[in-house]
This record gives structure tokens, sequence and C-alpha cells, in this order.
């Protein structure tokens, strides 16, 4: 296992066979007609000011794509690539989805470049034949994993996970949640094919879990909050500790390599914008709220174990999305073995795309 992966600017000569490398400049990118040139890139000042020093950098897109899910998404909430974006001449576009498989199926048929998703949907997007690129992950903290949870209605006769042999369990294919269950059976000695799976979007899920007709629900905030606080939904066990590598932002082959300043940007503003919500979390709920219908209180207890933060892609940290892969083949999920690395840009296109907040600790 490599320690401390990658740090800021110590980092020698030994460490390029890693991902990530700070410091290393992107190489330009070449003009063509059909794109826009832009100044100054890297400050987000306007680029008609054009200081002294300043390089031209060359985007092969004028419009970002960026897929969200129905939970919301605080980047687009707050407008922060908007305000980065729109001054270099590019416009935004946000699509909704249910969950992370159908984001994922979106972007396989080139209607996103770029979304956030959990550890599942790009294994079985991979699969089948999808040609993405992991661009960076999301940085677990300690209240990781308590937004998503296995829960049962108020009045269920089933009190601890090993009495789910034989029940109908919801949840969403593909999703974060699959994952979930499979590595929670395992810690009461069950296995996949002691549960009757049935899949739905968390959106489907909910109205039949309030009434009732859903014994098992597999599921993560803010739908996990809204039962819990509004209809005594009990906790089975939440996703704390579960051995899941995290969430991911997804991007297409090729819009990653042919926009590597972009991507830059990109996760540079998300992660600021995730350490200010981290700081903020109260303000999160604030904005949050309205937009998703969620009572403040409830909104809060969700911005509150949220994650925000973005980290750089390691070796370590793919190695263990391997496993997760591995682990849904050796269960027959999966119809083929996968290799993760065939999802990976080079060292060098990670150095290019990588801000160095993503590889610091702080």
């Amino acid at each position: 296992m490599v320690k401390n992966f990658v740090r800021t600017k110590t980092t020698t000569i030994s460490k390029l066979s890693l991902f990530v490398i700070p410091g290393l400049v992107a190489l330009s990118t070449t003009l063509i007609s059909c794109t826009s040139t832009v100044s100054n890139i890297n400050t987000g000042n306007n680029p008609t000011a054009d200081p002294a020093g300043a390089k031209s950098v060359t985007f092969k897109t004028k419009v970002l794509r960026i897929g969200y899910q129905s939970s919301g998404d605080l980047v687009r909430v707050r407008g922060v690539l908007e305000k980065r974006l729109e001054p270099l001449g590019l416009k935004v576009e946000w699509s909704q989805f249910a969950q992370g498989p159908q984001l994922m199926e979106a972007m396989n048929v080139g209607k996103i470049d770029i979304g956030s998703v959990g550890e599942t949907p790009p294994i079985f997007a991979q699969a089948a034949g999808a040609k993405i690129i992991y661009l960076a992950g999301r940085r677990l903290g300690p209240d990781s994993g308590k937004g998503s949870a296995i829960a049962v209605p108020k009045g269920s006769p089933i009190k601890n996970l090993a009495q789910i042999k034989g029940q109908k369990v919801v949840f969403q294919k593909g999703s974060a949640s699959h994952y979930f269950i499979i590595k929670a059976l395992e810690e009461v000695n069950l296995k996949y094919s002691d549960i009757q799976v049935l899949s739905m979007p968390n959106v489907e899920a909910r109205g039949a879990f309030i009434q009732g007709t859903i014994p098992v629900w597999v599921t993560g905030d803010p739908h996990l909050a809204l039962v819990e606080k509004l209809h005594g939904a009990r906790v089975l066990r939440d996703a704390t500790n579960i051995g899941t590598p995290g969430g991911y932002y997804i991007g297409t082959r090729e819009f990653a390599k042919e926009n590597p300043e972009l991507v830059r940007i990109i996760l540079e503003e998300i992660d600021k914008n995730g350490q200010w919500a981290e700081a903020n979390r109260k303000e999160v709920a604030k904005l949050i709220a309205p937009v998703l219908k969620i009572d403040l209180p409830i909104q809060e207890v969700i911005s509150s174990r949220a994650t925000y933060r973005l980290r750089g892609i390691t070796p370590e940290l793919m190695q263990a999305q391997q496993s997760v892969a591995d682990l849904f083949y050796d269960e027959k999920i999966l119809p083929k073995k996968i290799d993760i690395k065939e999802a990976l840009l080079t060292p060098q296109e990670y150095a290019a795309i990588t801000p160095e907040t993503l590889v610091s600790e702080k």
C-alpha cells in the first residue's frame, strides 16, 4: 500500500509512476477553428483583461453538460461553475437524473460530459462498454455513510439485519445501495441470494415504503432522512465503515482528453465549493431546503452528514474500486470481469486535470 501517496510541492521525481503529480503544467491543447479560446484561465479573471504573462488556452467545447441526481446538487444551486466559466465563454447546462445508473446511461449515449455518482454506477457502465474516465473521488470523513441505510417501516417486525433473510429488499440495481447491501449481508453471514431483490429508483420507492408495501429499503438522503423524521422508519444498519472507496466525478474519455484545463477548473471550483460547504453546513441547509422542498430541520440533518470535498485519483483508491468490481463479478451480478485501469487516464493526464487541493491533506 502506498502511504501519503501524493503531497504538494515536496513530491519527488520518484513519484512519477503515481497517477497525480502536483505542480506539473498541463500541455497546451491544439487550436482548431471550432474552439473557444480564453486567457488567464487559472485565475478566473475576465478574459478580455489579458494581463501580461497570461496564457491562452483552447477549449474544444463551448458548452459544459453536467448531470446531477434528484437528491440535488449544491454546486448547481450556488452557481459556482457558471460564475467561473461564463466569463470564459462557456455555457453550463444541467440535466437531472433519478440516480447514478440513469446518469451513467445518459453519459454513455453522449448526452452529458461529466457527473457525480457513487462507487457502483461507473462499474456497471464500464461493463456495458461505456467510454468513461474517473476524474476525481469523494473525500470520505468521519460521518461518511450515515446518510445511507437499510431501513424498515416503523411497525416492522424485523428487528435486526439477519432477519431480512427471505424478505423483499428494494433498491436501485447498479447504484451505491447495491454494493452496500451485499457488504452488509456478509456481516450477518447472509448471501445476496438469501434476499428477494426488487430494483426501483428511490423517487418511486419512497411512496411504497411509506405505505408499508416495501418491507426493507436500501436508500440514502434525502429520502432516508425524510422517512426517518416524518414516518418513524428504523435503521437496521447505516453505511458507516462499510468499506466503500466512496463516490466519484466521472467524465467521458473524449471530454477529459480534449479539455484538460477545463476539467481542472471544474474540479477546482467543485472542491472550493466543498470547502465552503463543510465550514457552513447550516447555510447549505438553508440553500438546499427550498430547492428540494424539505423542512429546514430535516435538511440540516442531511447537510450535517453529507460529503462535499474531492480527492485525486490514486493507485490505492483505484485498487479499492477494483475490489468493488471484483465483488460484483464474484457474485455473478456483472456478466464479465472488468479492469478499472481501462477507465483511467495516464499519470501525466491526471497531473494536468488535478488541482493541488485534491491531493493535499487539508
